[in-house]
């Protein structure tokens, strides 16, 4: 990548668009300002924030998008995971509990008044190759139905548009995992490592074989995945395992990115990913995300260890929203040294919850956005005194 200035922030040109901010910045080369973006927030803190100030029509994340002046960010593409759903249906009535198959295949026992806990999980669709043999075929390749019928249309439009668009590059290990259950696939992989691997294998050729008329015909910015496999200590399985079994196929993806000019590529994982980050990055996966650092992962240690060769999304502790004003400038300070050598757009840490203050939220969006490089006249809210 190229060399940065000594300031990021030193361009002295017109205002860019988001798309060549989004360009720039993950090249290492000087911006007007860098992008503004957040992850959202979690349902119940819309209706905290409104008891707040948040006006009562902002009640999910386009609005709040629109509302709080982020900056506009986009992706199309295929379907690249499973089609057809299984049927959505309720097993068995036990009172203020049902036993539910989800149209993930997934049976579990939720509270019937859908209060929010993790489900009491009781079978999965994929227990045994029987099972993979026939969900298998909701991820056949060729299926006409991966791709809207207007996709040339949708192609077209996006080549004139002046916002970064994305593509869906899928999941290796979480998918599977969601299918046979994480204590399940975690014995799996030393009782059936075949069967894993093939299922892997067979998630690989179809995202592969699915992207291709997608990158033919629109210039992406970033391929995003999703994964979810770490803890607070760590990855859900060894590093080792996860550079046998995972890394040669992420590989294959980027590789098909590059071919195609897509050289900025993250997946979704929170957690610590101290130990894996470096795989990812072996594979071809550039970019860290959502990098939660009350988890163990931190952009500033990740920066240190992995230099310019790291790429960066996210990284704000959302622990110091909560805490107060004085710990979040401590945080924004914390960052603003790597925020100014480029390659890092920082945003909250993952979605923002309900125990964090709207008078915080604003305050850190204010701060925040001085550090981006914003105008003294931009920093404001419109609206909000």
């Amino acid at each position: 990548m190229p060399q940065n200035q000594e300031n990021i922030k030193s361009w002295s040109g017109t205002a860019m668009t988001p798309r060549e901010r989004w360009r720039r910045v993950f090249h290492y080369q000087t911006v007007d300002r860098i992008p503004h973006y957040e992850f959202g927030y979690w349902s119940e803190t819309y209706g905290e924030w409104h008891k707040q100030g948040l006006p009562k029509e902002i009640d999910n994340e386009a609005k709040a998008n629109r509302f709080f002046g982020f900056d506009p960010r986009g992706g199309a593409g295929p379907n690249i995971g499973w089609l057809y759903g299984f049927e959505h249906k309720v097993l068995e009535d036990k009172g203020d509990k049902i036993i539910v198959q989800g149209s993930d295949g997934v049976i579990s026992e939720v509270f019937k008044d859908g209060t929010s806990t993790i489900p009491h999980y009781i079978k999965f669709p994929i227990e045994n190759r029987e099972d993979w043999e026939k969900f298998k075929d909701r991820l056949r390749i060729d299926d006409e139905a991966r791709y809207p019928k207007n996709w040339d249309q949708i192609a077209e439009r996006l080549r004139h548009v002046d916002h970064p668009i994305g593509v869906n590059v899928g999941s290796l290990y979480g998918w599977p995992r969601n299918w046979i259950g994480f204590e399940n696939i975690s014995l799996m992989l030393y009782d059936d490592y075949a069967l894993v691997e093939e299922i892997v294998e067979t998630i690989c050729e179809l995202i592969v074989h699915t992207l291709q008329r997608a990158l033919r015909t629109v210039e992406y910015d970033y391929g995003a995945g999703w994964e979810d496999m770490c803890f607070n200590n760590g990855p859900m399985i060894s590093p080792a395992m996860f550079k046998k079994l995972l890394v040669p196929r992420y590989k294959r993806i980027a590789d098909l990115l590059h071919r195609h000019g897509v050289d900025v590529i993250y997946t979704d994982c929170d957690g610590n990913i101290n130990d894996v980050a470096g795989l990812w990055l072996e594979a071809g996966y550039n970019c860290m995300f959502p990098i939660e650092v009350r988890a163990g992962s931190d952009p500033v240690k990740l920066r240190k260890r992995f230099g310019k060769d790291i790429l960066l999304l996210g990284g704000v502790d959302k622990m110091a929203l909560i805490r107060g004003k004085s710990d979040i400038l401590k945080e924004l300070k914390r960052l603003s040294p790597v925020v100014e050598e480029g390659g890092f757009i920082p945003h909250v840490d993952h979605r923002v919850p309900p125990d964090v203050p709207y008078e915080n939220y604003l305050y850190y969006l204010r701060e925040k956005k001085a550090m981006l490089g914003f105008r003294t006249d931009e920093l404001d809210i419109p609206g909000i005194t």
